[in-house]
């Protein structure tokens, strides 16, 4: 019956994960995947998710069905982080927020939602984007185009032709944006361009999904939101997708949130019905648990401060990584291409590796990035970036 199946590709980051989880030797560095890892290379517990999770397990007990929607307080706690607590699109009850699957689960019920009611719509993303945007949006039924972004000779961002782009673009376009640490480049855009750019989306009547897996790991938690919240206070309809899989190393519990900020709070109410009735066609309602840790983080102040403590630790962590990384390799890669590793921010660098080059570390070395030259800067700490830059160094001398 099922002989037609075609044989399934593989997803190209989490395949390599898994070749690195294969691999036998015993200095092999995993850069691919985009996890923070600590400076012992191990995932972290975060200490306010581990007193909140002590609290909760001294209440145990019966564990219903969820809303479709979620939790209350969860989603209270997520829309006062995205958008600020005293933001006026929230204090006129203007945005429709939900709990979700993680920021992937977001980013689907999103495309559903919207393929229903812009059926016609097209979905733009940067060039490049994470390999899932695509995938997401061509699933629920959208045709997919690529705005200009990444300027690959420099190492930064091709603002003019991303603005010449997307002034073009008709309206009810949707356009896929990501808040900060822009994966998979780490290439953000300023204030000031976001600045310049919304104006155009409001005029050009363009929808913006915004992706936000990173707060908290660019410049912080509310400089990382600045986007989402100029967008809001512009009147761009706007749909945020956000997720709580790093900044509270939550990864397997699949906290996140969809929200849409919409022009009345009657139109909210309907949009909020949707969605719901949405996730009821997909998942029916989400998971309890990391929810509950999540919401008992942010809507406790002790554990608020001690959590955004630690979030700006991590954040640290990786800027010292990249001005480990940065002069180690001064010696060895081009001034242009060097200055990639501290200009860049979050999680990510596009180091400028070929894929010849990206094979050549994997296969020879035992360091693992993506074939674009991803490097997941999270991975790297003081005992293992030197053998990363000595394999980049090897590779480069190599041709």
């Amino acid at each position: 019956m099922f002989s037609h199946v075609d044989a399934y590709p593989g997803d190209p980051i989490l395949g390599l994960n898994e070749a690195f989880g294969r691999d036998p030797r015993q200095r092999k560095v995993n850069l691919s995947i985009g996890i923070y890892f600590d400076d012992n290379g191990r995932l972290p517990v975060m200490q306010a998710v581990r007193d909140a999770e002590s609290a909760v397990l001294t209440d145990i007990g019966p564990r219903p069905y969820l809303p479709m929607a979620g939790t209350q307080t969860y989603r209270d706690a997520v829309q006062a982080l995205v958008f600020g607590e005293a933001n006026a699109a929230r204090r006129e009850q203007r945005i429709a927020t939900l709990q979700t699957l993680g920021g992937g689960g977001a980013l689907r019920v999103g495309a559903d939602f919207l393929k229903r009611y812009f059926p016609e719509s097209t979905v733009w993303i940067s060039d490049p984007s994470w390999d899932n945007h695509r995938v997401v949006f061509e699933s629920a039924g959208f045709p997919v185009q690529s705005y200009p972004y990444y300027d690959d000779a420099t190492g930064g961002l091709r603002f003019d032709a991303m603005l010449e782009t997307l002034s073009s673009l008709p309206p009810r376009s949707i356009v896929l944006l990501h808040a900060c640490c822009h994966n998979p480049t780490g290439v953000d855009l300023t204030p000031a361009q976001w600045q310049t750019l919304i104006p155009v989306l409001h005029e050009r009547g363009l929808i913006a999904f915004v992706d936000m897996a990173y707060q908290g790991f660019g410049d912080g938690l509310d400089a990382d939101a600045f986007a989402v919240r100029a967008l809001t206070d512009a009147g761009v309809p706007t749909v945020v997708a956000n997720s709580f899989s790093k900044n509270f190393s939550l990864y397997g519990e699949r906290c996140g949130a969809l929200s849409v900020v919409c022009a009345s709070a009657d139109e909210a109410s309907r949009v909020f019905g949707q969605l719901t009735g949405t996730v009821r066609a997909n998942y029916s309602n989400p998971p309890t648990h990391g929810a509950r840790l999540v919401a008992q983080v942010l809507t406790t102040p002790a554990l608020r401060r001690a959590w955004e403590d630690e979030l700006d630790g991590m954040r640290t962590r990786i800027a010292t990584m990249r001005a480990q990384i940065h002069a180690r390799l001064a010696a060895h890669v081009s001034a242009e291409k060097l200055s990639r590793y501290l200009a860049q921010r979050g999680m990510f660098t596009y180091t400028g590796l070929s894929a010849a080059q990206a094979d050549a570390l994997r296969e020879t070395h035992g360091v693992y990035l993506l074939r674009s030259g991803r490097m997941c800067v999270a991975g790297l700490n003081t005992r293992n970036v030197d053998t990363v830059a000595h394999a980049i160094a090897q590779v480069l001398a190599q041709g």
